[in-house]
């Protein structure tokens, strides 16, 4: 069994036991967190699509641990114009595993 959960912007593939960095959620490490934004459920031949979101789906996961990317370079830069500008930018991820898929009613 396996369900496509949308948070952070970003649609995941997930199963029970799975590891995965998503976007930072405000939770403590070791707490249990609830994603109600199921897209769809696929158990064996079974498929159910959400109309946007499975009635009653949901999926739990404990939270594991925070964190930050590496780091990214950001330049602009315009040839004989004497301009140059260099940032850089790490995202913060929160890192779940997965530990259960409720289909629901």
């Amino acid at each position: 069994m396996y369900a496509v959960i949308k948070t952070g912007g970003k649609q995941y593939k997930v199963a029970k036991g799975d590891k995965l960095k998503v976007e930072k959620i405000d939770s403590e490490t070791g707490n249990n967190i609830d994603i109600t934004d199921v897209l769809m459920l696929v158990d064996g031949d079974n498929v159910k699509v959400g109309k946007p979101f499975v009635a009653g789906a949901k999926v739990s996961a404990t939270v594991e641990s925070h964190g930050r990317g590496r780091k990214l370079k950001i330049v602009k830069f315009k040839r004989r114009k004497h301009y140059r500008k260099q940032m850089g930018h790490r995202q913060a991820y929160t890192e779940i595993a997965i530990t259960e898929i409720v289909a629901g009613g």
